[in-house]
C-alpha cells in the first residue's frame, strides 16, 4: 500500500472529530455542494455532518470499515474541513495521528530507499 491509499484504508478521522462548516456550503445555498439532507443545524451560521456531532462520531457519508476499506459517499461534494484536512506523514498533522491511534492504527510513516 502506497501513501497515497491510505486514507482508503482508514476512516479514522470521519468517526472521531466533528465536522462543522459554514452553511452556505450545503445545497440549500445558491453555490452550495454538500448534500443538506445529511446535515445538520449545529450554530446559526454552522452546519455539521450528520453523526459528528455525538460523543462518538462517525459522519454519515463514511461507508466501510474504518482501518480496513472506507469511502466518502459524497467525495466529490465533501465539505471544506473534509477537504482541507491533511493525512499525517512522520507526525505532520496529530489530529489524523490522534484519530488512527483511536483505532488501533500506526502513525503514518515515509520510507524512504537506500541506494
Amino acid at each position: 500500500m502506497s501513501l497515497a491509499d491510505a486514507c482508503l484504508t482508514c476512516g479514522a478521522c470521519c468517526a472521531s472529530y466533528r465536522v462543522s462548516f459554514y452553511w452556505g456550503e450545503a445545497t440549500g445555498a445558491p453555490q452550495g455542494h454538500v448534500p443538506s439532507e445529511l446535515t445538520e443545524s449545529f450554530h446559526p451560521h454552522l452546519l455539521c455532518m450528520q453523526g459528528t456531532n455525538q460523543r462518538e462520531p462517525r459522519c454519515i457519508a463514511l461507508v466501510g470499515a474504518i482501518g480496513e476499506q472506507v469511502s466518502c459517499s459524497i467525495y466529490p461534494d465533501r465539505p471544506s474541513p473534509c477537504r482541507e484536512f491533511a493525512m499525517s506523514i512522520d507526525g505532520s498533522n496529530p489530529y489524523c495521528d490522534k484519530a488512527r491511534a483511536k483505532y488501533g492504527l500506526l502513525p503514518l510513516i515515509s520510507v524512504h530507499e537506500v541506494a
